[in-house]
C-alpha cells in the first residue's frame, strides 16, 4: 500500500527523474519531478493552494554544466527552507565528497545520496526523509498551537462566589448540567459573570483537563469571523502571511465559550450552525474538512429570543446553543453577596499591591446598598482602585465611586425602594444606566476607556451604549 504524501525529484537529467519517479512512485501516492529548479517555487505554492504540501525534494546539487561545487544545490535549499520549513530535503550529487555532506546537513538538508543510488539506499533514505519532514510539521503545528493558546485560552482569575438563593440556583443548574456535553447558554446583564460561570461549567465537566478556549463576538470584525473560528491558509486573503489555526480547533476536546454571541450578523451565523451541526470545518482558503469535537458554551446580555422575533437572530441557532439556559442575575438582584464579594476582591487586589487593608461597616453598608449598574464587574473595579488609592489601613471608597454612591437617593436598599418607590422619579433601568453612562463620561471627561473600565465595561460594550443613548 502507498504511504501518503508527495515528493518533488528536481534534476537536470532526465533519465535520472524518470528512474527515480519509477521507482518512488511504487511506495508514495505523490512523485512529482521538473527539470528547472526555477519551478520549485510554483510548484509547493500550488500545493498549498490544494490544501496539500510538499513532504520531501530530492534536489540535485548541480543544474550547469560541468559545475561540481556543489553551490547551486546549496542556494535552492536555502530557497526551499525559507518558503517552508517542514519540508525535508534531500541532496543528490555525483559528485560524491564527504565535506560537502557535511556542509549540507549544517544546511538543513535531512540527508545527502550520491549518484548513481542503490535502490534500497535511496528508499531508505527518502523513508528517512519523511519521517524527517513529517517530525517537522508536527513540531510546528505543536508551537502554532501553543502560541494561538497562549492569546486564546480563557484565564479565570478570580472564584465564582455567592450565597443568595439567586445564586444557589445557578449552582444547581451547573451541577446538573456540567456533566453531560449539552450546549448551555448563559444569560444575563454585563458584568453579571459569564464568563466566570463558563469556567465552572468546564471545570465540572468530564473535559476539565481538555483547553478552555474563550472569543468574545463583541469584539471581533465582520471580515475576521470566520478566521478567528474556523482558521486559515497561508495566502487566503491578504495580511495571511501563515496558516492560522481556528478557535474550533484548539478547542477540540474541550469547550470553546462565545461571549456577546447576540452580536453575530445573521449571514455569519448561518456558518456557525453548519459548523456545529456538522461537528466539521474548513478553514479558509482551504479544502480540507476537519473534525470537531467540543462542548460550546455562549453568553449573551441581550434577549435572544426578541432577537429572534425581530429577524436578527436565527431561532435554529438558538435552539441549537441554548439546550440549557442559565440565567445569571444582576448584582442588585443578590445584594446579600456584595460584602462576600467585596472581601474577597479586597483581599486578591490587597495581595496583588501588597497592601493591608480593611473595609469599614459604614463603608460595606454603602456599598451593599449601592445599585452597581456594572454588576460583579464594577464591583471588582471599584475594590482594585479602592486598594490602590487608599493611604491608611482601611478601605478608602468616597474617592473612586461615583457621586452618586453617596448620593441619598442612590443609597437606598431593596427593601426600602419597595416601601418608598414615590421619592424618586424612576425606577427604569434602561434610563439609570444612560444616566450612569453619562455621568461617568461627564467624570472621566469624556475619556471612553477610562469611563468604560469605570462603569465594569468592555470598549465594545461601552461603544454600543453610547451609540444606543446617543452620547
Amino acid at each position: 500500500m502507498k504511504q501518503a504524501g508527495s515528493i518533488l525529484i528536481v534534476d537536470d537529467n532526465p533519465d535520472v527523474l524518470i528512474a527515480a519517479r519509477l521507482l518512488l512512485k511504487q511506495h508514495y501516492q505523490v512523485v512529482k519531478t521538473t527539470d528547472n529548479p526555477f519551478d520549485i517555487e510554483g510548484i509547493i505554492n500550488a500545493q498549498h493552494e490544494a490544501d496539500q504540501s510538499i513532504d520531501v525534494v530530492l534536489l540535485d546539487m548541480n543544474f550547469t554544466q560541468d559545475s561540481i561545487s556543489g553551490k547551486e544545490g546549496f542556494y535552492w535549499l536555502k530557497k526551499i527552507m525559507s518558503q517552508d520549513a517542514n519540508i525535508a530535503v534531500l541532496l543528490m550529487t555525483a559528485y560524491s565528497d564527504i565535506q560537502l555532506a557535511v556542509e549540507a546537513i549544517k544546511a538543513g538538508a535531512s540527508d545527502f545520496i550520491a549518484k548513481p543510488w542503490q535502490n534500497e539506499q535511496l528508499l531508505g533514505a527518502v523513508a528517512a526523509a519523511f519521517s524527517h519532514a513529517k517530525d517537522k510539521q508536527q513540531v510546528g503545528k505543536l508551537t502554532k498551537q501553543k502560541q494561538a493558546l497562549q492569546q486564546s485560552i480563557g484565564n479565570q482569575p478570580f472564584e465564582f462566589l455567592g450565597q443568595s438563593d439567586a445564586m444557589q440556583q445557578v449552582f444547581s443548574v451547573i451541577d446538573k448540567a456540567a456533566n453531560t456535553d449539552a450546549n448551555i447558554l448563559i444569560s444575563g446583564e454585563s458584568g453579571t459573570g459569564k464568563e466566570l460561570t463558563a469556567h465552572a461549567i468546564h471545570n465540572a465537566s468530564q473535559r476539565q483537563s481538555q483547553p478552555f478556549i474563550s472569543l468574545d463576538m463583541g469584539s471581533l470584525a465582520e471580515s475576521l469571523f470566520e478566521s478567528e473560528l474556523f482558521g486559515h491558509k497561508k495566502g487566503a486573503f491578504t495580511g495571511a502571511k501563515e496558516d492560522r489555526i481556528g478557535r474550533f480547533e484548539l478547542a477540540h476536546g474541550g469547550s470553546l465559550f462565545l461571549d456577546e454571541l447576540g452580536n453575530l450578523p445573521l449571514n455569519q451565523q448561518v456558518k456557525l450552525l453548519a459548523a456545529l451541526q456538522n461537528r466539521q470545518i474548513t478553514p479558509v482558503g482551504g479544502s480540507k474538512v476537519i473534525d470537531i469535537d467540543i462542548r460550546l458554551i455562549c453568553a449573551t446580555n441581550e434577549n435572544l429570543e426578541q432577537a429572534v422575533t425581530e429577524g436578527k437572530f436565527r431561532q435554529d441557532l438558538l435552539y441549537r446553543v441554548n439546550t440549557v439556559e442559565i440565567r445569571l442575575p444582576a448584582l442588585r438582584e443578590r445584594s446579600e453577596d456584595i460584602p462576600l464579594l467585596c472581601n474577597y476582591y479586597l483581599q486578591h487586589f490587597a495581595h496583588k499591591y501588597k497592601r493591608e487593608l480593611s473595609i469599614a461597616a459604614s463603608d460595606m453598608a454603602r456599598l451593599s446598598q449601592y445599585h452597581w449598574p456594572g454588576n460583579v464587574r464594577e464591583l471588582a473595579h471599584a475594590i482594585e482602585r479602592a486598594v490602590i488609592l487608599s493611604e491608611g489601613s482601611e478601605l478608602d471608597i468616597s474617592s473612586v465611586i461615583s457621586s452618586v454612591i453617596s448620593s441619598p437617593n442612590a443609597a437606598v436598599s431593596t427593601s426600602e425602594l419597595s416601601s418608598n418607590a414615590t421619592d424618586y422619579d424612576t425606577f427604569d433601568l434602561e434610563i439609570i444606566e444612560q444616566r450612569t453612562v453619562r455621568a461617568a463620561l461627564k467624570h472621566f471627561q469624556g475619556n471612553v476607556s477610562h469611563a468604560a473600565k469605570a462603569l465594569g465595561l468592555t470598549r465594545g460594550a461601552m461603544y454600543r451604549r453610547l451609540e444606543k443613548y446617543g452620547l
